[in-house]
């Protein structure tokens, strides 16, 4: 039986992971599955988690645990942002390593890429370039994660594995007005201003910026995908010091069309204005996936209908959370 650690199991990400994992069980896969929230193991600890290893000692493990935010958030907090995410890092990544586990899956993200990179933005253009300002701390961090599972593999032979999406959304999403990513702030605007017969809607920026956007359970089942690559063949379309895989759609979307869509799905009929005194960010940020899509993976889930789905996930559980937030 297969031991599979999920760190992160709670956020959006994690979540899908699991139930993937879950789906496979009830299928007949062998497996044991491994999980623990915040409260009952921080990840930011050392000795906590090396105790937690070294007593569980999985087959596999899953670092989808992270401190995540939007813009605000990266802008406010960078300190929270870079510590946190180096001291997860860390601590998963060797203590895991010191528990015997061989095979593990590190999830980065995007911006990892330089500022002004080429469109669309391929794995080899990692350091190459300055990071975007706005959240370089927290990009720093995830460029360590990489380096980190490139160098235990170099030196010790393990078999530690990075993937970064792109922007992520769906079910388990953070809807917080301030400190969650464009789409589910989006959703929540419009919701509300739906709800309370505005006639006006203000998005941060532009609306010129161009992203992309992937739905969850893509990511998860893109995610099992590369962890299920055999060595050689992951060795093969990889190098030892460049060994990051893209997850995306392979399509962006301006945020002044996003808002759009948005506005259609929640039923918002008023007018929508930009406030331009908000920073923008970079102004594409489009994956390319050609690497994962040479292995035979792709994405399934129409952003159309991934917001619906969203929506309507968010209208039946999210009102109840954010009353909590």
């Amino acid at each position: 039986m297969r031991k599979v650690y999920i760190a992160g199991h709670r956020g959006m990400v994690g979540r899908a992971i699991l139930r993937r994992f879950e789906r496979r069980k009830a299928a007949g896969e062998a497996l044991e599955l491994l999980t623990r929230s915040s409260a009952e193991l921080d990840l930011t600890d050392q000795a906590a988690v090396r105790d937690f290893m070294q007593a569980e000692r999985p087959d596999v493990v899953i670092l989808a645990a992270a401190k995540v935010g939007g813009i605000h958030a990266n802008n406010t907090y960078p300190a929270d942002f870079i510590y946190e995410n180096l001291m997860i890092e860390c601590n998963v990544i060797h203590q895991a390593f010191a528990a015997g586990v061989r095979s593990l899956l590190q999830l980065g993200s995007s911006c990892i890429y330089p500022r002004d990179v080429a469109q669309p933005m391929r794995e080899d253009a990692l350091l190459t370039g300055v990071l975007e300002p706005t959240n370089e701390p927290y990009a720093v961090a995830k460029i360590a994660g990489i380096k980190l599972c490139e160098s235990y593999n170099r030196q010790h032979g393990v078999d530690y594995r990075s993937v970064m999406p792109t922007n992520l959304y769906g079910p388990s999403d953070n809807f917080h007005p301030e400190n969650s990513h464009v789409l589910p702030a989006l959703i929540r605007r419009f919701h509300e201003a739906q709800r309370d017969g505005l006639d006006e809607v203000v998005i941060w920026g532009s609306g010129e910026p161009r992203r992309e956007f992937l739905h969850v359970d893509d990511m998860a089942d893109a995610a099992l995908f590369v962890l299920d690559l055999p060595h050689e063949v992951y060795a093969a379309n990889t190098q030892p010091m460049l060994s990051h895989i893209n997850i995306g759609s392979g399509e962006d979307i301006s945020i002044a069309d996003l808002a759009a869509l948005v506005a259609e799905v929640t039923g918002f009929k008023g007018k929508i204005t930009q406030d331009t005194s908000k920073p923008d960010g970079v102004m594409r940020k489009l994956m390319d996936v050609s690497r994962l899509g040479g292995l035979g993976w792709q994405a399934r889930i129409q952003l159309d209908d991934g917001i619906r789905e969203t929506y309507a996930w968010f209208l039946s559980q999210a009102e109840i959370d954010l009353r909590s937030k």
